[in-house]
């Protein structure tokens, strides 16, 4: 007596629409994975039949509902798989704005004054701020007896090391690094037992500037300055040199420029005067030159060094300088 075949023993249309039907109807992961166990498990009818296939064509039949049931339930469970939109939700409206940091304005202005720097073709030497009291006084020419070697104007660590008063070192360490001509930046935090007040802190910055060729001259020191005014306050900067004196510098001057503000009539950020005092500079005294092996006959220079927080107090008309210390968001979220 022939067996009679598996497809016949199961009806293969019912048992597709069935199962397409639970699984069209699962509404959760826990719903499809249950159709997933029914119709296509170890136990299913549909599994049974297909240990049972004996001939040829019940097998197609039955492989061919397989593959239409996985691909059912696999389009089913990318659907389940989306997002569903929120009902509530209206795209329409305006998004909520997320807080964006930015970089502290004396890191900006530092890094604005490094772009200047480069420009003109010199190079950024990083100095030490934990230095020598030789590399802080006695390489730049400054006396024992000078009042800023003094405990009450100097943090002194021991005897010998202090936390340096000024970026100045650095003209010392780059000259002994390099054979000249040299041409070099050094930016950072210097130190000084300064009175906390609007205008004075204990921990500032500064930006010191060193070149050193044959036949360097006050003119392009004073070239210099003025590039660098420009780049830095925008517009036609005047300078003016007044002279000065700097243990290290011979001759010495201090720089002013025109009142960015003003122009030179006159405000309250110039006092009435028209001018702003940038900083101190001169010609490379020839004792540094040769503290370093170099040679005054051959080798000139000069050098300056200005405030990084007075330059950014002018620049932005910052009356105290205590606000870049204080953390306050509502003053730094300005820049």
């Amino acid at each position: 007596m022939e067996k009679p075949s598996t497809v016949a023993a199961v009806d293969v249309q019912a048992l597709e629409r069935a199962a397409l039907g639970a699984i069209d109807a699962a509404d959760s992961p826990d719903a499809l994975d249950a159709a997933r166990v029914r119709y296509l498990g170890r136990r299913s009818e549909l599994k049974q039949a297909l240990r049972g296939v004996r001939d040829r064509e019940s097998g197609m039949a039955l492989n061919t509902l397989r593959t239409r049931l996985e691909a059912a339930l696999d389009a089913k469970q990318a659907e389940l798989d989306r997002p569903r939109a929120d009902p509530t939700f209206d795209p329409t409206l305006p998004g909520v704005e997320l807080a964006r940091g930015s970089l502290h304005p004396l890191t900006q202005l530092r890094r604005r004054i490094e772009d200047v720097f480069i420009g003109m073709g010199y190079e950024i030497f990083d100095g030490r701020e934990v230095d020598t009291v030789y590399y802080n006084f006695e390489a730049l020419n400054t006396p024992e007896a000078h009042p800023s070697r003094d405990p009450q104007d100097t943090f002194y660590i021991d005897g010998n090391t202090v936390l340096r008063t000024h970026t100045s070192p650095s003209q010392i360490r780059a000259m002994e690094a390099h054979e000249p001509p040299v041409y070099v930046a050094s930016l950072g935090r210097v130190y000084r037992r300064d009175t906390i007040d609007a205008t004075h802190t204990p921990v500032f910055h500064q930006v010191e500037a060193l070149a050193v060729d044959r036949s360097i001259t006050l003119a392009d020191l004073r070239g210099t300055m003025q590039a660098f005014a420009t780049a830095i306050f925008g517009g036609r900067r005047e300078i003016r040199m007044r002279t000065s004196f700097f243990p290290f510098t011979e001759p010495s001057v201090e720089f002013d420029m025109t009142c960015y503000v003003c122009d030179g009539p006159g405000c309250a950020v110039c006092k009435y005067s028209g001018w702003i005092e940038m900083g101190g500079a001169g010609e490379v005294d020839p004792a540094v030159l040769e503290a370093v092996g170099y040679d005054p006959a051959e080798w000139q220079g000069f050098a300056w060094g200005l405030g990084i927080d007075r330059i950014a107090s002018e620049r932005h008309g910052v009356p105290d300088l205590r606000l870049y210390w204080e953390n306050d968001i509502r003053f730094l979220s300005q820049f």
